[in-house]
C-alpha cells in the first residue's frame, strides 16, 4: 500500500500562517465586549463588500437567479448586507469557542423543543437539516447547551490546522464531530443512542446528488438527510440558527418537522420525495432571510441531465 502524497511545502507554510492569523484574530475577538466584536466583524464584512469583493460575480448572479424579479438595488443591498452578516458570524464563531453554557443559552431561544424531547423519550434520535443560513455553529450549541446530545457531519477542512481548532472548539462546547466518510456508520450508531445528528443540505452535491428544485432551479441536492433518516426510521426536521434584530448577538433556533410524504415503493422516488420536501422549506427561510444566507456558494453549479 503506498503511503499518502506529503503535503508540499509551500501549502503547509501557507497553512501555518493562515492559522497563526486566525488564532490572533480570534483571542483579539474574544478580547473585547461582545458588542464592539460584532460591530467589528460587521464593518470588516461592509469593507470586503466594497473593497476587493471577493466572490461578487457569484452573489450578484445567483441573487438574480433566485429573485429574477427584484430590482437590481435590491440585489446589489442584499448581496452587501451578505458580506456584513458573515464578517459578524465569523466574529461570533471564535467568540463561541469560549462562551459558556449561561451564555450561549441566553443567546439563543428554541423554538420545536418538542421534538427534540419526543426523540429522545423514544430512544430514537432525530436527523436534522440545515442549510448555511443564519449561524448554524451556534444554532448546534444552542441545542446541546439545552441537553440535546448532538453530533454533526462535517467534512474535513483542507488545512488541518484549522481543522483541529475548528473539531476541539465544537467538542468543548458538547457537539460530537462525524466526518463525511464514517457519516453512514457513525450517524446510525448516534441515532440508535436518542442522539440529534445534524447534516447540511443545500450544497451542489454534484453528480451524487438528487435533482430538485431550490428557488424554481434544479439543484444536485445531497441524498444523505432523506436516505439516513428513512434507513433508520426517525423524524426528519429542518434545523435554522436566525440572527435576531438588535445590537446584540441573539439567535432564534428554529426545528420543524417535515411533513410525512406517501412512501412510495420506488426507493428513489421516496429519497426524491423527502429531498424536495426539506429543501423546499430551507428555501421559504431564505426568502424570509435573504441577507444571512451564503450566497457566496455555487448552487446550481451542476447542471441537470
Amino acid at each position: 500500500m503506498s503511503a499518502p502524497n506529503p503535503v508540499p511545502f509551500r501549502r503547509r507554510l501557507r497553512h501555518r500562517v493562515e492559522f497563526a492569523l486566525l488564532r490572533a484574530v480570534a483571542a483579539v475577538c474574544g478580547a473585547v465586549p461582545a458588542v464592539a466584536a460584532d460591530r467589528a466583524g460587521a464593518l470588516i464584512g461592509w469593507v470586503a463588500a466594497r473593497v476587493g469583493r471577493p466572490r461578487w460575480g457569484v452573489v450578484t448572479t445567483q441573487l438574480r437567479m433566485a429573485f429574477p424579479d427584484a430590482t437590481g438595488r435590491w440585489r446589489r443591498t442584499v448581496g452587501r448586507r451578505c458580506y456584513s452578516h458573515f464578517g459578524r458570524e465569523a466574529v461570533a464563531m471564535f467568540r463561541l469557542a469560549g462562551a459558556s453554557r449561561a451564555e450561549i443559552l441566553k443567546r439563543t431561544r428554541l423554538v420545536g423543543r418538542e421534538l427534540l424531547e419526543k426523540a429522545a423519550r423514544e430512544g430514537r434520535g432525530i436527523v436534522v437539516v440545515s442549510g448555511h443560513l443564519g449561524n448554524w455553529e451556534v444554532g448546534a450549541a444552542g441545542v446541546v447547551a439545552r441537553g440535546f446530545p448532538m453530533d454533526i457531519v462535517v467534512a474535513r477542512q483542507r488545512n488541518r490546522h484549522f481543522d483541529r481548532y475548528l473539531t476541539r472548539a465544537r467538542e468543548r462546547l458538547g457537539v460530537n464531530v462525524i466526518p463525511r466518510g464514517e457519516a453512514v456508520g457513525g450517524a446510525l450508531t448516534s441515532l440508535k443512542a436518542g442522539r440529534v445528528v445534524g447534516l447540511m443540505g443545500d450544497q451542489d452535491a454534484r453528480g451524487a446528488g438528487v435533482f430538485v428544485d431550490f428557488f424554481g432551479r434544479p439543484a444536485s441536492t445531497a441524498r444523505g438527510p432523506a436516505v439516513l433518516s428513512m434507513r433508520a426510521g426517525v423524524v426528519l426536521a429542518t434545523f435554522c440558527a436566525i440572527r435576531l434584530p438588535g445590537w446584540r448577538p441573539r439567535y432564534e433556533v428554529r426545528i420543524e418537522a417535515i411533513p410525512e410524504v406517501e412512501r412510495e415503493r420506488d426507493r428513489a422516488a421516496a429519497v426524491r420525495a423527502v429531498t424536495r420536501a426539506f429543501t423546499s422549506r430551507l428555501e421559504e427561510q431564505v426568502r424570509k432571510q435573504p441577507c444571512q444566507y451564503l450566497w457566496h456558494h455555487r448552487r446550481w453549479k451542476t447542471p441537470p441531465p
